[in-house]
């Protein structure tokens, strides 16, 4: 990295003192037929002596600046300039190296995991479910809108429509209007009782625990399939959603632009058995501290192993106030979460109706 002002002064300074060295070696044996041109150099003398006593910081006269800084024109070579102009300011943090060898970026990105994992030990899918198929509606209607708006809809229509038969015989009108608060309610209510009319006539009613089954279920994708397949029937899947895309960028993890390459990239990086909790751990951080507009790059407990330190707010204090959800002190997604969930320090949403 270039050097700070710091740097480039001693420089200056030491190409000046040789110029005033030559100047006055100059004037220790002038010619007594010149004594005008003798004359003449008293006054850059003085000037250039002025220059290199001053001390560091110290301000100088005007006449004495421009002449040491002539003087160290003269001698200084094309890169000394080169490095007096350029001051950029320095790192406040490490980042990783630009040519990153593979075995060092599986060791970063492993780190920042474990490092995640103690960061948010309570972390695990945001929506509130029972069983599979309630996990499985839920993340359908988790698309374009909150985990939590979610939790505040799925209790009124688990309640009227308990099973996939109930769902998949609902009157569509009614289903919209229960949904409604979730956005994009029409397609929303197509899916839900397209997939629950599936599961009745093709799996009898249960949510299939195998990938190819569940992608060719209406309205479930590779993304939906691995919440599914990870938290409720315990198979390690990575869920790449907005936030694990935006954030494995950030990190580069992997340069792909492609959901399902993403997915195979930072595979990769993992042991399978990790995939459930990974995406647990990427996606609660994008919540919560490493948002997409203004990441809080000054509270990030991972700031050192990013490479995209400085996008966001770095000052400390500054940076807290822009934390989401429990690190700012605000409650989570879930008005029902696990035991577990708070005992690690978890906050639930506040109670329908609440405030």
């Amino acid at each position: 990295m270039a050097g700070g002002p710091t740097k480039a002064a001693p420089s200056t300074g030491r190409t000046a003192k040789a110029a005033s060295g030559a100047d006055s070696t100059a004037q220790a044996a002038p010619s007594k037929a010149a004594p005008s041109k003798r004359a003449a150099t008293k006054p850059a003398v003085r000037k250039t002596a002025a220059a290199k006593t001053a001390a560091p910081g110290t301000a100088i006269t005007k006449t004495a600046a421009a002449s040491s800084k002539a003087a160290a024109s003269k001698t200084a070579s094309p890169k000394a300039a080169a490095a007096k102009t350029a001051t950029p300011k320095p790192a406040t943090t490490p980042k990783p190296p630009r040519a990153e060898s593979h075995t060092a970026l599986v060791r970063r990105a492993r780190r920042i995991d474990r490092e995640l994992g103690e960061i948010y030990p309570y972390a695990h899918p945001e929506l509130d479910f029972e069983n599979s198929f309630q996990l499985l509606v839920a993340t359908v209607l988790s698309a374009q809108t909150t985990d939590l708006r979610v939790n505040q809809t799925t209790p009124a229509l688990f309640a009227k429509y308990p099973t996939p038969e109930d769902l998949a015989a609902a009157n569509p009108e009614e289903v919209e209007e229960i949904l409604r608060p979730t956005g994009f309610f029409r397609a929303k209510t197509r899916s839900v009782i397209g997939l629950s009319k599936a599961l009745s006539e093709q799996f009898g009613g249960e949510v299939p625990g195998r990938l190819e089954d569940l992608v060719k279920l209406p309205g479930v994708g590779r993304k939906t399939a691995f919440v599914v397949l990870g938290n409720a029937f315990g198979r390690p899947g990575i869920t790449v959603d907005t936030h694990f895309q935006r954030l494995v960028h950030r990190w580069q993890w992997t340069a792909e632009k492609d959901p399902d390459k993403i997915e195979a990239a930072i595979g990769a990086l993992f042991p399978k058995s990790d995939w459930t909790m990974l995406s647990h751990h990427v996606i609660f951080h994008g919540r919560r501290i490493c948002h997409a507009r203004k990441p809080a790059c000054g509270a990030c407990p991972i700031a050192p192993l990013c490479p995209a330190y400085g996008e966001g707010e770095t000052d400390p204090e500054k940076a807290k106030k822009l934390l989401k959800y429990e690190k700012g002190g605000f409650p989570g997604q879930r008005l029902s979460p696990p035991q577990a969930y708070l005992d690690a320090g978890g906050i639930p949403a506040p109670p329908l109706g609440a405030g």
